[in-house]
């Protein structure tokens, strides 16, 4: 019997997550999207302006049964840097903010022990800045945005930043990828 829950997840820009999150087993589907801002239902480019306060997010449903939250935590913080304040690499403004929108207090609990151990562990050379909140609302990305990678697999971004974190990942994670 499955047990389908849900965690949105910002770590730069939403091409990469969705990409990499799709492989998890027990991942029953991701979608790019937006939360965190006041504007509703806002627009890509309205997000991208950073006057919204929307992140570029993507809401994973999976089957709590096939993987924990904690696993799917651990992927997230190590496929993205989250000691950057509103920033990924070249991408920068508060839209590609590291922040964990949780639904549970099972999830919250699971996000702030994370933390609290990747910063025992001194896993990073900085502080961790991620942000970690209840999720009020997520809007849906436009459908050009779903599966970007898998339809641009030849565009520049995705050549020289999705595939490095992607061959990363399943360097680091092959215990919890699909078969």
């Amino acid at each position: 019997m499955s047990k389908i829950e849900s965690i949105v997840l910002g770590g730069g820009c939403f091409w990469c997550t969705e990409t990499i999150f799709k492989q998890l087993r027990g991942v029953v589907a991701v979608a790019p999207g937006y939360a965190g801002g006041a504007r509703p239902d806002p627009s890509y480019e309205q997000v991208c302006s950073g006057a919204t306060g929307h992140a570029e997010v993507i809401k994973v449903d999976y089957d709590s049964e096939q993987i924990s939250v904690d696993d799917l935590l651990s992927v997230f913080f190590s496929v993205h840097d989250p000691t950057t304040l509103n920033r990924q690499g070249h991408d920068i403004g508060t839209q590609y903010r590291s922040v964990i929108f949780f639904n549970t207090s099972k999830q919250e609990d699971a996000a702030k022990a994370k933390v609290a151990e990747l910063t025992q562990e001194s896993t990073f050379p900085d502080p961790i800045v991620t942000e970690i909140k209840p999720l009020e609302k997520f809007y849906e990305a436009e459908d050009y945005h779903h599966d970007y990678f898998a339809k641009n697999p030849d565009q520049t971004y995705c050549q020289l930043v999705i595939n490095p974190k992607l061959k990363k990942f399943k360097d680091k994670w092959k215990s919890l990828m699909k078969s």
